[in-house]
């Protein structure tokens, strides 16, 4: 996609004809373009699992489109094939005093990831790896380290406000006392130091500080202000009576005001006919989970019909492992319940074990809670005039996590609703 001005909109997608992922395009000071990207080896010429390549294309930016013809494999494997590296990719090409440098992730998203970078005196090669590879890794350190970050690796540059100063941006993981990931891969920064030959990120070879000092040039902290998102220790509450619902605000396989809408009383759902455990637009609000220790609470008003019908909050990896946390009907009775689902092993099917249930008068507001300290969730209750009493037991948050469920994007907390319930309270 492509635009004059980010905030008025974007093109159409506009689809490039190769394979591969995560393309990045470099522009020449020549006026020459280029893409470059992570591919299969050639037919047949695969090595190993996780084999990979770097490569390039000449791209026309008048038409927007590869020139046929003009690829070129620019990193076969890695830094050093002898060794079977794995999963190279995440490519950028940049240019420094006539060279261009090629930076990549090598190593796959787990405990091996980590940066490298080669040197060309051309865009389309040949590479060579910097002798001092890797440029950024975490994985040589004891996992019951402090502050632990870990998976760090897929990285970009860009000059800092004082146009001198480079920082590094990449992806890395904070695991849980279990060793466990629930908040997904997150977006952290360091500066590099490119003052030789090669960049190399500052600390990003030790084990990682949780601070930085910030870049020379910025005059003020803007986390969680003038529409910057917060990060560290924040609360942030909505009580959903402005016109148009926050941006944190995250729908699942279709637009939130399909089925969202606030009022000067709050936010109101219109419930789909669609189960959390199906693959489908799903009638939910959720805000991502950030942090080990944390809250996540509702007031909700709510009468279900039928037995079909449930809503309350999910704590959610995806469709085939989540907590399921809502009030539902049982003949003439209403219940607050618990459900487990997850995934089978070597199976598509999901298996769902409701944990706990209680029967609800509902004549008062409903207060629901889904609060953690590490890998021990709880989910909580109270009504007008009560303290919050937890139902069930303390529960692992083990399905919640990339290591259990799989996926980079860590847990969502959210509003759900269904008119196609499927849990029957005990």
């Amino acid at each position: 996609v492509k635009t004059k001005d980010p905030f008025k909109g974007w093109s159409d997608p506009i689809k490039l004809a190769f394979n591969g992922i995560d393309p990045s395009l470099f522009f020449d000071d020549n006026g020459k373009a280029y893409i470059v990207h992570n591919d299969a080896p050639d037919q047949g010429k695969a090595l190993y699992e996780g084999h990979r390549v770097i490569k390039i294309w000449e791209y026309d930016v008048v038409n927007d489109k590869i020139i046929p013809g003009t690829d070129k494999i620019i990193v076969d494997g890695g830094v050093d094939l002898a060794k079977k590296p794995i999963w190279i990719e995440a490519p950028h090409i940049y240019k420094k005093n006539g060279m261009y440098y090629l930076m990549c992730a090598e190593g796959g998203t787990g405990d091996w990831h980590s940066e490298v970078i080669f040197i060309s005196k051309s865009p389309k090669g040949p590479y060579t790896p910097a002798p001092s590879n890797p440029i950024l890794t975490q994985r040589h350190f004891p996992k019951d380290r402090a502050n632990k970050v870990d998976w760090a690796g897929h990285a970009d540059l860009v000059l800092g406000p004082d146009n001198k100063t480079y920082y590094g941006v990449f992806l890395a993981v904070r695991p849980n006392e279990q060793h466990r990931v629930n908040t997904g891969r997150e977006t952290l920064i360091l500066p590099v130091d490119w003052s030789g030959t090669f960049p190399v990120f500052v600390n990003g070879l030790v084990p990682m500080e949780p601070k930085l000092k910030m870049p020379t040039g910025v005059t003020a902290n803007k986390t969680g202000k003038d529409d910057f998102f917060p990060a560290g220790n924040f609360t942030f509450a909505d009580n959903f009576t402005a016109d148009k619902l926050d941006q944190r605000w995250i729908g699942l396989r279709g637009p939130r005001e399909a089925f969202a809408t606030t009022t000067k009383n709050g936010l109101q759902i219109k419930p789909f006919p669609t189960n959390i455990k199906e693959v489908k637009p799903t009638s939910t609000l959720f805000h991502r989970q950030m942090h080990q220790t944390f809250s996540y609470e509702v007031t909700m008003q709510y009468q279900p019909a039928s037995e079909k019908d449930l809503a309350g909050l999910v704590a959610l990896q995806s469709e085939r492992y989540n907590y399921v946390f809502g009030i539902t009907r049982k003949g003439n009775d209403t219940y607050l319940l618990l459900e487990r689902n997850e995934g089978k092993p070597r199976s598509r099917e999901t298996s769902s074990t409701i944990l706990a249930s209680t029967k609800l008068a509902l004549n008062t507001p409903v207060r629901l809670k889904i609060a953690a300290e590490g890998d021990q969730y709880t989910f909580s209750y109270a009504q007008e005039g009560s303290d919050f009493k937890r139902l069930g037991d303390v529960v692992s948050g083990d399905i919640l996590s990339t290591d259990v469920a799989g996926g980079f994007t860590g847990c969502l907390l959210g509003l759900y609703a269904t008119s196609a319930n499927t849990a029957v309270p005990k």
